[in-house]
């Protein structure tokens, strides 16, 4: 007897494996996190801008991963009716004391569930989900969003809702980084904000994407990329920078979308190659979404498959004497 609630005991104050899971990758972010998200202007007003267009008057909406609720009350201001689903209880509680110091915060109730498992008690016209990390690394994003699709129509059958974002496009760059922190070498993972400039950041070749989500399709949680760049500046390639576009909205009267731009993440590569201009770069790597930086960064791999300066001291080589 006493070893069975020595157990119980236990299990009372151990979390299970897909708790353990949430808290480190995504749906138990710390409450001081969920405040500086509050002072990003770029992401709030990407995001008011969007729920903005996508709400109707009237609409009912759901959001998963609602953290302080300031989504959800973007969406308040036109809905008749938010669900707002957060697992971490001390966000609950954040959530709605927040609410309840805004006008239209009646209209939100905060609902303390695993986003994995919860459905609205009724249709939904639109769904928010902002689990993003760069590369949908960390984060549950993509997971959470499948999880619900495959779960919301077997109880509504269709239509889908509308999803926000609607889109994900990533895209990578091999890069010449500094590492020299006041004469301390250190190859660390960066992330560097995208409108400013870092003198110790050389790009040397553009971007080349290598996934878009769209999450009104079905999506698969693997990624595997190998491509080629065309070295533009002559370096030192010991990093590459992952850029993630979320289309938050498309607009299709204007032919435009309303996006929000993760920072930059920049992984050192454990072997730096020296380039040329004209030199081409072949690069490749495998993760999962909601995997961890560590498990992509040891899959990066960076080498030259042409050297353009050696090509052409061959074809000089090659040129007869009395041409």
């Amino acid at each position: 007897m006493a070893s069975r609630v020595s157990a119980i005991s236990r299990r009372t104050f151990m979390l299970n494996e897909r708790e353990i899971e949430s808290c480190y990758l995504g749906q138990f972010i710390p409450v001081h996190y969920h405040h500086n998200m509050l002072m990003d202007q770029n992401r709030m007003h990407g995001f008011k801008s969007a729920i903005d267009y996508a709400v109707q008057p009237g609409a009912k909406v759901l959001e998963l991963g609602g953290g302080t609720g300031v989504l959800s009350w973007f969406a308040a201001a036109k809905a008749a009716k938010v669900y707002c689903v957060e697992f971490n209880p001390d966000m609950v509680r954040e959530a709605r004391k927040m609410l309840a110091l805004n006008p239209n915060g009646e209209k939100v109730e905060v609902i303390h569930a695993d986003a994995f498992e919860y459905l609205p008690p009724e249709p939904v016209d639109v769904v928010i989900c902002e689990m993003i990390h760069v590369a949908m690394l960390r984060e549950k994003q993509v997971e959470v969003i499948e999880s619900f699709k495959r779960r919301y129509l077997e109880r509504f059958g269709g239509p889908l809702p509308v999803f926000l974002p609607e889109a994900v496009i990533m895209a990578v760059q091999p890069l010449q980084q500094e590492y020299d922190f006041e004469g301390f070498y250190a190859p660390i993972v960066q992330f560097q904000e995208t409108q400013v400039v870092y003198p110790g950041t050389v790009e040397l070749a553009a971007p080349a994407v290598y996934s878009i989500i769209d999450f009104s399709q079905p999506n698969q949680l693997a990624y595997a990329w190998q491509g080629k760049f065309v070295v533009e500046r002559a370096g030192e390639i010991n990093a590459m920078r992952f850029v993630t576009k979320n289309v938050l909205a498309v607009v299709q009267e204007r032919a435009t979308t309303i996006d929000w731009l993760n920072h930059y993440m920049t992984l050192p590569l454990a072997a730096p190659v020296r380039a040329a201009v004209g030199d081409v770069l072949e690069v490749s790597f495998q993760y999962r979404a909601g995997g961890s930086i560590p498990s992509l960064q040891a899959s990066l791999k960076a080498g030259l498959v042409f050297q353009a300066t050696q090509q052409t001291t061959e074809q000089a080589g090659g040129v007869p004497a009395f041409a």
